[in-house]
């Protein structure tokens, strides 16, 4: 099978997934990742790059293990998309050289090279001429000799200065993850931890009904409470994100991209009128995992009281529990991750009930393309489809 043209076989669920950028769109497929991205200039830009799998033990493959480090890869590779879209997008400083030039891009790194020898070409072709109009004598040529090597120095220079430049961009962007990554650990320890339990013992006071005098009941009805909590907090922060352009723009694409995947999954033809005739809700959507993590946040919080009555003999102090749902996090990762797995593979009662909060939340996060938002979405899709097959599953 070609991979730039899908025919009636493709009638298979696939792995491939794919994630929202700024005005553009990656996919991840088995063996290459793409990334298409919208210039300021409306010019499609496309970069694409092996898809390349960490080397774990088996022990690190295993169910509800695999969860926790396929989660960290992607939010790792979706966040490096993400600023680079941004770049490509004209949303950075940076004068986005690349998409001016055409549609499609190799990357930077082949690129620039690339561009400093036409630049030395088009001199020496130039320098040429000029020495032609006049007599060729001695000094003429001595003359053009040392205009040409002084423009290859300052080709050298500019493609050092360059080096060091991209060194110390890759330095800067490594830095900016990891201060973004413990910001955003912090914001969601404090949003869908110790918020819903403040609020919980700020309220059981005045509201009895909250805090029963039985200690299971009243472990169950704090977990409750706490879950919807967390649940509410994240459909109104969706909410209010939504009503930023940027923001419900990258929803679009969202939308793209699950139509895209739809389409393939379909066996048609990947057209912008066939994809936009798709739905929009996909059961492995990441916004599903999301809300599955919270869920099941809930059901694990059930036995963190009663486990620690039949162990010590009472209910833990509040950090102290506070901390056990944040050493427990990972599991929820990986049981959620599980779930969303066989949501993606099997359409049955259990997966229907199962992706139901998920797909009600993607009203939310997942919005119709425009047509030119599909095309950015096709033409990433185009590319990393394997031509085995490894992608079915």
């Amino acid at each position: 099978m070609n991979k730039k043209n899908c025919n009636n076989t493709c009638n298979k669920k696939t792995s491939i997934g794919g994630q929202a950028l700024i005005e553009g769109i990656m996919m991840r497929g088995p063996k290459v990742t793409a990334m298409a991205v919208r210039d300021p200039e409306g010019k499609l830009v496309l970069e694409k790059w092996q898809t390349s799998a960490p080397r774990r033990a088996k022990l690190f493959k295993m169910p509800f293990v695999r969860g926790i480090f396929n989660f960290i890869d992607s939010m790792t590779m979706g966040y490096k998309s993400l600023m680079r879209s941004a770049e490509i997008a004209g949303l950075e400083d940076e004068e986005p050289k690349k998409s001016k030039k055409n549609a499609k891009t190799v990357t930077t790194s082949d690129e620039q090279p690339l561009a400093e020898e036409n630049l030395a070409k088009t001199t020496v072709e130039s320098d040429t001429v000029e020495a032609c109009d006049a007599p060729l004598d001695e000094a003429t040529v001595i003359d053009v000799s040392e205009e040409i090597e002084e423009k290859t120095e300052e080709a050298e220079a500019t493609k050092e200065k360059s080096g060091k430049k991209e060194k110390s961009d890759s330095a800067l962007m490594t830095g900016v993850m990891l201060v973004a990554t413990v910001l955003g650990v912090a914001l969601a320890v404090l949003l869908f931890i110790m918020l819903p339990t403040f609020l919980y013992n700020l309220l059981s006071k005045p509201l009895p009904f909250l805090a029963p005098e039985n200690e299971l009941l009243h472990s169950l009805v704090k977990s409750v409470f706490e879950g919807v909590l967390r649940i509410i907090v994240l459909v109104v922060y969706m909410l209010a994100v939504r009503l930023m352009k940027d923001i419900r723009r990258t929803f679009m694409y969202h939308g793209a991209e699950h139509k895209t995947i739809f389409c393939y999954e379909n066996g048609l033809e990947l057209t912008v009128e066939n994809v936009r005739a798709q739905r929009r809700f996909h059961p492995r959507c990441g916004t599903s995992f999301l809300i599955l993590m919270l869920l099941v946040g809930i059901i694990i919080s059930f036995f963190i009281d009663p486990l620690c009555i039949a162990i010590f003999g009472e209910i833990p102090h509040t950090a102290i529990r506070t901390l056990i749902k944040i050493v427990l996090r990972p599991l929820t990762m990986g049981v959620g991750y599980e779930l969303i797995k066989l949501a993606g593979r099997h359409n049955n009662l259990f997966t229907r009930i199962i992706s139901a909060p998920g797909m009600w939340l993607q009203r939310i996060t997942v919005l119709d393309p425009e047509d030119d938002m599909i095309e950015c979405a096709i033409t990433a899709f185009k590319e990393v489809i394997p031509e085995d097959e490894s992608d079915k599953y």
